[in-house]
């Protein structure tokens, strides 16, 4: 004996049971769309989301710190609150030696100005950097190279300039501009690179419009001494830039006439709790995503149950006959089961093929050229699981109205008008 479940003679009848209220079906067949549509466009919708935010901060270090010098506001050793001080490249020498913690350091100047060649002239800030700055700022480079340790030793008189820069002066091919002297601020530099920025994070000012020199050049030509505007540094894998807080704290009073407990005598900036607080942002969208593609599924799941209360109702005398006629209970049980299960999957499927083209065109309408895509999709085993759920609840909707019909009497059943 064939199963009903292998029998193509049953799949027909499916077929037009389903067919015989075309409007009903429908409607019914709608919710489950949708609803596995709405649950697939939320999860695939946040993680593009979250995605394009991230894209935001491409080549920038999410463990990066920065310390800006302000005013005191405590007296200390005869020195009254409001005092102005300036870090040093000595504070920053004597901070790495006293924190384990702290991996990457560059100090940084920053100044405005313009940048000319020839009969060419193009506003441009001047930014003067440790060669670290590369490694917590990652760039593209179009051209050349970045600065680097050889660059700062013998205080090479270099610079990278930035891509609208460099189209600026040069024109739109970044190779011109190497090897070319570049006057910023009354001064020649070398171009050694031309480079652009990731993503719209920047330390100071974007790439792209600015000048990078060699720290000691860059002090020397302001005549700064030992001073420096501020500094950037990471933290050492496993740690967060508050934890080398108190290293740095102990560093620059060690320096300066500043009490240790004066908290506003700088300003430290902490990259890490931005992106924390980002990813608990995320996390939030994540649950309400979760929360009303479950809604929209329930809903879908009690169509389907309440189209197979319906249908059992209407073939009562049906289902007797057959009970009359020798059908075993399971026979019933899988006819009905398979009802659901045929109208689950196919308008599960159309839904998550609908939530896949809308993804994909969120995808392109946000790709921006040079960056990362920002990743409105969904994983083909997400898919899967999603497609499974909705066809394990369809199915369990189908449940309760297949036991009914397994347990009408065909003597009742002949009575049912």
């Amino acid at each position: 004996m064939i199963l009903a479940i292998f029998d193509t003679d049953n799949w027909r009848e499916i077929g037009a049971t389903l067919a015989r209220n075309k409007t009903r079906t429908f409607l019914t067949a709608f919710g489950i769309f949708w609803g596995t549509a709405m649950l697939a466009m939320l999860h695939g919708g946040a993680l593009g989301l979250a995605g394009f935010m991230a894209r935001n901060f491409e080549g920038f270090a999410t463990n990066m710190g920065a310390v800006i010098p302000s005013t005191t506001s405590m007296p200390y050793k005869g020195f009254n609150k409001g005092m102005w001080w300036s870090i040093t490249v000595e504070d920053i020498d004597r901070a790495k030696r006293m924190s384990a913690k702290m991996d990457l350091v560059s100090p940084l100047i920053s100044r405005g100005g313009t940048a000319a060649y020839g009969t060419k002239s193009t506003s441009a800030n001047m930014n003067g950097c440790g060669p670290d700055f590369w490694k917590i700022q990652q760039v593209n480079v179009h051209a050349g190279r970045v600065l680097n340790e050889g660059d700062e030793r013998q205080n090479a008189k270099v610079a990278v300039i930035g891509r609208n820069v460099s189209d600026e002066l040069f024109g739109p091919d970044p190779q011109q501009a190497l090897g070319k002297y570049v006057n910023v601020n009354g001064l020649y530099y070398k171009c050694v690179g031309v480079a652009s920025q990731k993503g719209e994070a920047t330390i100071q000012s974007r790439v792209d419009n600015a000048v990078y020199v060699p720290l000691g050049p860059m002090r020397t030509a302001f005549n700064m001494g030992n001073k420096v505007d501020f500094f950037v540094f990471t933290a050492k894998d496993g740690y967060k830039p508050k934890d080398v807080l108190p290293s740095i704290r102990r560093a620059i009073c060690a320096g300066h006439p500043i009490h240790p407990e004066d908290e506003k005598a700088f300003w430290v900036m902490d990259v890490s709790e931005m992106f924390d607080v980002v990813n608990t942002m995320f996390t939030g969208i994540d649950l309400l995503a979760l929360l009303v593609g479950a809604g929209t599924l329930i809903a879908g799941i009690i169509g389907v149950g309440n189209i197979m209360w319906i249908i059992v109702r209407e073939r009562t005398r049906e289902i007797g006959i057959r009970r009359a006629i020798g059908a075993k209970p399971r026979d019933i049980i899988v006819q009905i089961l398979s009802e659901s299960m045929v109208l689950t999957t196919i308008a599960g499927k159309a839904g998550i093929c609908f939530a896949c083209a809308v993804l994909h065109g969120a995808d392109a309408l946000t790709a921006v050229p040079g960056h990362a895509a920002a990743g409105f999709q969904l994983g083909f085993g997400t898919a899967v699981v999603i497609l499974a759920v909705f066809l394990v609840l369809g199915t369990a909707a189908g449940l309760i109205p297949s036991i009914k019909a397994m347990k009408i009497k065909p003597v009742e059943a002949m009575k049912d008008k």
